[in-house]
């Protein structure tokens, strides 16, 4: 079983698991945040390997503001994955 603070491997019935929670965690309560959020998950999530999925789940833990600031570049991340993180999910299509 998958906790958490863990990763499902693709495919497996954990993976559906996973993406249910993690599908929660990206209502961020700011309709634009909710789509980018879930565009990423629903767009680069299942080919996405294990150290970005990492990454993503970190960027989720972050503050609303924090992330609205940088998704809307009046801020940029100072951390490096992040940051190429959200890079990627502003380039993904709508």
């Amino acid at each position: 079983m998958t906790d958490s603070n863990s990763t499902a491997i693709p495919g497996t019935v954990d993976e559906a698991a996973t993406r249910q929670r993690l599908r929660w965690r990206c209502r961020r309560g700011m309709r634009e945040l909710d789509q980018l959020m879930l565009c990423y998950l629903d767009h680069r999530w299942p080919e996405a390997p294990a150290d970005e999925r990492a990454t993503f789940e970190r960027l989720l833990g972050c503050e609303d503001d924090r992330l609205w600031r940088w998704c809307m570049s009046y801020e940029r991340c100072d951390d490096a994955e992040l940051d190429a993180l959200l890079q990627r999910i502003l380039a993904l299509p709508a």
